[in-house]
């Protein structure tokens, strides 16, 4: 019995469509070891207590012991960098002796992305 073209296009794989899913599986196990490669970055994260403005003439001035009055006041939350790009906010405490942070807001993943640009 002969099969007709129909049928025989039928049993025939769809090497097309075969290619792309083997493309695709790939391209995920890339972007996985890549993901896992980018989590493996160090960053730099700092913290700014507050900001001023002073004349070269007063910077010249300070010593052992100068104060630098700040645009923040006392128990207002800080800022968390995270290369120098703002990620959240929060208050000073301490632990072990040691400052430390505790987050009260971090910005959506969509604020630091725009922040970006």
């Amino acid at each position: 019995m002969e099969e007709t073209l129909k049928e025989q296009e039928e049993k025939t794989p769809d090497w097309e469509e075969a290619f792309k899913e083997e493309q695709e599986a790939k391209r995920k196990t890339v972007d996985k070891r890549e993901i896992e490669f980018l989590l493996d970055i160090p960053l730099e994260v700092s913290v700014e207590l507050g900001r001023t403005k002073i004349l070269i003439n007063d910077l010249l001035q300070l010593g052992q012991g100068s104060v630098i009055e700040l645009d923040k006041l006392a128990g207002e939350p800080v800022e968390v960098l995270v290369n120098q790009r703002l990620v959240a906010r929060g208050e000073v405490v301490v632990v072990n002796e040691k400052f430390g942070i505790r987050l009260t807001d971090i910005l959506s993943p969509m604020e630091r992305v725009r922040k970006l640009k």
